[in-house]
């Protein structure tokens, strides 16, 4: 979590959910990245939503009707499935 989630109220909320916050500050992280071998990974949801992009239809929302969308949506996501099984 970054600096922006700072807050008493959503600390002690997570904590009441079982949830340890650990949050850095922007001085801290940056030493961390300088003393350590750090190298900036894509998340899995960027990567995914850039493999979705490559396909205009689904970039740039042509339908009207949400099912129609859906349905081109549930199509890529087969597609790269497909690829990334076949090609590795």
């Amino acid at each position: 979590m970054d600096k922006g989630y700072e807050a008493e109220w959503l600390e002690s909320y997570l904590r009441s959910r079982r949830y340890e916050p650990h949050i850095q500050s922007r001085k801290d992280e940056s030493e961390a990245i300088k003393n350590t071998d750090f190298k900036a990974h894509r998340r899995v949801v960027e990567r995914t939503h850039s493999w979705m992009n490559r396909y205009r239809r689904v970039l740039t929302r042509w339908e009207k009707k949400v099912e129609n969308y859906e349905a081109m949506l549930h199509f890529v996501c087969g597609i790269i499935v497909w690829n990334k099984t076949l090609l590795g």
